[in-house]
């Protein structure tokens, strides 16, 4: 085969992936159902699936360390995991991390979902309701109450938290120096949505709590279907599975495993936002560092 030949193959397997990515059919359908909707031949060719992990032997991992981020949410790098917050006037084919998450959880399709970043307790989509939404009755409603009346639905206030609520996501992962490849690695682990306390979250400043934590290579499946906007190019999108593993976002450590129990950063730097950022800096750098040593001779 030719080096023309080479490159036209490449050319038209880049436009065939693209146009799989891209919102299917939307340049050749003849009404708005048919947007969307792939034909016969596209899902023929069609291997959209997550990328596999390499195995990665226990004896290759010549240094590992554990760390916890926070991916705040008002940062517009980080604006592909938060929006659309109102799904009202836009496509199906456009949702939030959180509400992908949700809606999976709901489904069936994420089956586990956890109390903490150790992933040592299940819960179930009933265990975190009191976490998701809380219903209070007005004052108009217990004077309805009190008269012996029947309380009218008007008088029943319901809150939910929905994806405008999320903050920011916590996010676990393990970085490891693979001496097979000499390479410092990164695989994400667990992730969290985190959002106000529903008690507190019409206070001035609630408490932010994690809603559940999710396995993560046990959610590729759903995160790879779904699909994150891509500003550079909408014709192809990033799925959530791409855009996390290969760390599109702006975190920084709030945690590293120690000898003290894994504690925080800011149970040893209290107070002090700025020392905060600089010693998760120090972290990242001392772990960037590890394979720029390995390289020293």
């Amino acid at each position: 085969m030719n080096l023309k030949s080479v490159l036209l193959t490449t050319v038209v397997t880049v436009f065939t992936v693209s146009s799989v990515l891209a919102q299917a059919n939307i340049l050749n359908a003849k009404s708005p159902e048919e947007i969307g909707v792939r034909t016969a031949e596209q899902k023929a060719i069609d291997n959209d699936k997550p990328l596999e992990y390499g195995y990665v032997d226990d004896r290759d991992i010549l240094f590992a360390k554990m760390t916890w981020e926070r991916i705040n949410l008002d940062e517009r790098a980080n604006f592909p995991l938060y929006y659309p917050v109102d799904t009202n006037n836009i496509g199906n084919n456009r949702r939030s991390l959180y509400d992908v998450l949700m809606k999976s959880i709901k489904d069936g399709r994420i089956k586990n979902i956890y109390d903490d970043s150790y992933f040592t307790t299940k819960r179930t989509l009933k265990d975190i309701e009191g976490a998701l939404s809380k219903i209070d009755t007005t004052e108009y409603g217990i004077e309805q109450l009190n008269a012996g009346e029947e309380l009218s639905d008007e008088y029943i206030d319901r809150r939910d938290i929905t994806a405008a609520e999320i903050v920011e996501y916590r996010v676990k992962g393990l970085w490891y120096f693979d001496k097979r490849h000499s390479e410092m690695k990164y695989r994400l682990l667990g992730i969290a949505p985190v959002a106000p306390d529903i008690y507190t979250i019409d206070d001035e400043n609630p408490d932010l709590v994690p809603l559940f934590w999710v396995f993560f290579p046990d959610a590729r499946e759903v995160l790879h279907e779904a699909k994150a906007f891509n500003n550079a190019n909408s014709a192809i999108p990033h799925s959530f599975d791409h855009l996390l593993n290969s760390r599109r976002f702006q975190g920084y450590i709030y945690k590293e495993e120690n000898v003290q129990g894994d504690r925080q950063v800011n149970e040893y730097i209290s107070d002090n936002a700025l020392m905060q950022l600089l010693e998760s800096e120090r972290i990242k750098t001392k772990i960037r560092d590890f394979e720029l040593d390995m390289w020293t001779y």
